[in-house]
């Protein structure tokens, strides 16, 4: 029987002090509601973008049809993907930033350097970290960032298998997918075999 990892005794204030979080604020078109998916016992780290208006009104990271994708992607059920014993999800900015000239704006800038690191910390079993979009690329494959998407996920292998620099799951990307069999033909297998692997642990 596998020895669960102690807790440290201020995740509880540290995840109430996110939630209250409003350093962004006043540059939110609809007000800060931090969305995460955290317990220090998650194998899996979900790194990506921030959340969309979906999200943003329900409270519920991926509870979009890039979340429907994803899940698809990783071979998991609503369930499974929910637990947070399993997955983390952080993204790089944790409240909906509003809308651009062509989808959603960028994470604000504030987030990251705020909670980050200290989150981060706080996950000591991440076996699989999973990279969305060029902002949680900059972020934790730094050394990547001047890599072009598709470039970066043709070589996914070199970060195997602790990461995987995936595209955004967003239905934006569809001309992307259909122009990329590869991805799904090479890397989805592997990935739905190393999420199962990884949570059998």
């Amino acid at each position: 029987m596998s020895k669960k990892t102690p807790q440290p005794l201020n995740i509880t204030a540290l995840l109430h002090q996110v939630s209250k979080c409003v350093i962004c604020e006043p540059q939110l078109p609809l007000g800060a509601r931090p969305v995460i998916q955290f317990n220090p016992q998650a194998r899996i780290l979900i790194a990506g973008q921030a959340p969309g208006i979906k999200v943003h009104q329900t409270g519920i990271p991926f509870n979009d049809k890039s979340g429907e994708r994803l899940r698809q992607w990783l071979g998991l059920t609503e369930p499974q993907f929910y637990d947070a014993s399993n997955l983390a999800i952080l993204p790089m900015g944790f409240c909906y930033p509003g809308k651009g000239k062509s989808g959603d704006l960028a994470p604000r800038k504030e987030c990251a350097p705020a909670w980050r690191a200290e989150l981060l910390a706080a996950l000591p079993n991440i076996q699989l970290t999973i990279v969305l979009g060029k902002y949680a690329q900059h972020y934790h494959l730094p050394h990547t960032k001047k890599l072009p998407l598709t470039e970066l996920v043709k070589s996914w292998r070199d970060y195997w298998p602790h990461h995987l620099p995936l595209p955004h799951p967003s239905p934006r990307n569809n001309s992307w997918l259909k122009n990329n069999p590869w991805f799904a033909q090479d890397v989805l297998p592997e990935l739905k075999q190393r999420v199962a692997e990884v949570l059998a642990l």
